[in-house]
């Protein structure tokens, strides 16, 4: 069975796995090659970004909308998390993109499906030590639209790097023929990081949000003047606790390839670095990451 058009949209919508099988399977004997950009919905300028970056490295460009309900906890926001896929769809059409898969539950997770996906110690931590259940969602989840699209690459935002890198772990574990790439993060005026729950913030602490990103490049340049990441980490906390985050779930000073320690002194010289961060602001939870360098 072939996609369904959507003239309204302009765009082809497939709800069923049979649907983007067969829309595969069409643009394999054409030679065409397929990006696929998986995402929640909610989309914003970050998304679209995504989009044209596929756009670049393959033929066509398609893009999944599903609330997945596996990284959710029973306390988290699965029930208010925004839905619109009409205008999704429609920002999907004109950013270019040819397909968009919007499967119904049981397509991803079948009646009686037991399966899931975790991706060892990389899963365990930063994220994973707060969110337990989070990435064995993600994987699960991924891995199904891997198997169902069948895409020759894949975009997946910085903004979420500690996912991104799961995701790599588990294409190549796996053997998935996917290329994955990574999207640079796209920022508000203010430095913040583009996402579908900064929605949830009030005016005000919209107004105070800024100071995460900016935390971050203020840890960013400490650290590759060599001051000590324990004591870097330390003042980037402060400071969003100063400027009115309620708590800080972590701020962490990684090896960016691998997110392993890079101990407590100073950065080693000409190693790539990251710092990530999760801290929340009123009942909103914002995470952000930068690269840095010692050099």
């Amino acid at each position: 069975m072939a996609p369904s058009s959507s003239p309204p949209h302009g765009i082809e919508v497939a709800r069923t796995r049979d649907e983007v099988r067969a829309f595969r399977l069409k643009l394999s004997r054409e030679g065409q090659t397929l990006g696929l950009v998986p995402t929640m919905g909610a989309l914003h300028e970050g998304h679209l970004s995504l989009i044209r970056l596929a756009a670049r490295e393959a033929d066509v460009v398609a893009a999944s909308l599903f609330v997945n309900p596996t990284q959710f906890a029973a306390h988290e926001d699965f029930g208010s998390y925004p839905r619109r896929e009409s205008e999704d769809i429609d920002m999907l059409a004109a950013a270019g993109c040819r397909l968009v898969y919007c499967p119904r539950l049981t397509e991803i997770y079948p009646s009686g499906d037991s399966t899931r996906v975790r991706v060892g110690a990389l899963s365990e931590d930063l994220e994973g030590a707060i969110r337990p259940h989070f990435f064995e969602g993600v994987a699960s989840v991924v891995t199904r639209l891997f198997a169902h699209l069948g895409p020759d690459l894949a975009v997946f935002g910085e903004k979420d790097y500690q996912q991104l890198l799961v995701i790599r772990t588990l294409t190549r574990d796996l053997g998935f023929p996917i290329r994955i790439i990574g999207g640079p993060t796209r920022r508000e005026p203010d430095g913040l990081a583009m996402s579908s729950r900064n929605a949830y913030l009030g005016a005000a602490e919209r107004k105070q949000a800024g100071a995460l990103p900016a935390a971050l490049e203020q840890a960013c340049k400490r650290l590759a003047d060599g001051e000590p990441i324990n004591a870097v980490c330390e003042k980037a906390g402060s400071r969003l606790l100063a400027a009115g985050f309620s708590s800080v779930d972590y701020i962490e000073a990684r090896h960016a390839e691998t997110l392993s320690p890079l101990g407590t002194g100073s950065a080693p010289y000409g190693v790539p670095g990251r710092i990530l961060a999760a801290a929340r602001l009123g009942t909103t939870r914002l995470i952000d990451n930068l690269p840095f360098q010692r050099s």
